[in-house]
């Protein structure tokens, strides 16, 4: 059985990682000494839930969890620092820190690392997440142990719930923009500046004038969608943020 260690102190480890070209270790003590940190741990960097929910949404709420007096958010996983940086800039991940996990030691002193040999990947961690107050695990929520990659409780949404009860989560807004279109910069820049976290998608690579007629009912970008409801165009959006 996977050990939850609430009540204990994280494991005192050293990270090799990768900033800019130069090799910079990291301790434990350096992330989390002093301060109040979310960590979600996961199988590995570039892995179908990893990228498509648990990473992303955790970027996602970075905000709103840092308003409610998280300091960080670290995104661990055994990878080596190349793997996780060239993952991080792929998943545009600018609101929250990635840290190599390279040889395990992390995940293992927290008794979550478990054998995925059968998949190819010989060690990983068992996906879960964490609230860590100065050095202190405060709380745990664990993935179910069965097969395949359960996912059901380390998500962002659960620990913000946890975090802050009474804290209302950003919708998920999605931007169609076209390369060169100064009216898609000017609704980006918006957006940045309210705050708020969006995923683009650029016409182009398959993306046409008619897709995006197929899903927003206009051929002109920009287009914005917030939890799945269209906001509509560069005026639209405008009056949307204000009325927020």
């Amino acid at each position: 059985m996977l050990p939850n260690k609430e009540g204990q102190q994280v494991p005192d480890v050293t990270f090799k990682t990768r900033q800019g070209e130069q090799w910079v270790d990291v301790k434990s003590a350096d992330l989390f000494d002093g301060k109040t940190v979310v960590v979600f741990s996961l199988p590995g960097a570039y892995t179908p839930t990893c990228s498509s929910n648990h990473l992303p949404r955790f970027n996602e709420l970075a905000g709103t969890l840092k308003a409610h007096g998280i300091d960080d958010v670290i995104c661990m996983s055994v990878n080596d620092a190349f793997v996780m940086n060239e993952w991080g800039k792929a998943q545009e991940a600018e609101n929250i820190t990635l840290i190599p996990d390279g040889n395990g030691k992390f995940s293992e002193g927290m008794g979550m690392l478990v054998d995925k040999s059968s998949l190819g990947f010989g060690k990983r961690s068992w996906r879960y997440s964490m609230l860590v107050k100065n050095g202190t695990i405060a709380k745990m929520f664990i993935e179910p142990e069965r097969d395949g990659d359960p996912f059901e409780v380390s998500d962002a949404d659960t620990m913000l719930k946890y975090v802050a009860p009474e804290a209302t989560a950003p919708v998920p807004l999605t931007i169609f923009t076209k390369p060169g279109c100064p009216f898609c910069a000017s609704a980006k820049s918006w957006l940045k500046d309210a705050g708020l976290h969006y995923e683009e998608i650029a016409l182009g690579k398959g993306i046409t004038s008619r897709t995006l007629q197929a899903v927003a009912g206009a051929a002109t970008a920009p287009q914005v969608f917030a939890g799945g409801q269209k906001i509509g165009g560069s005026k639209e959006l405008q009056a949307w943020l204000a009325s927020r």
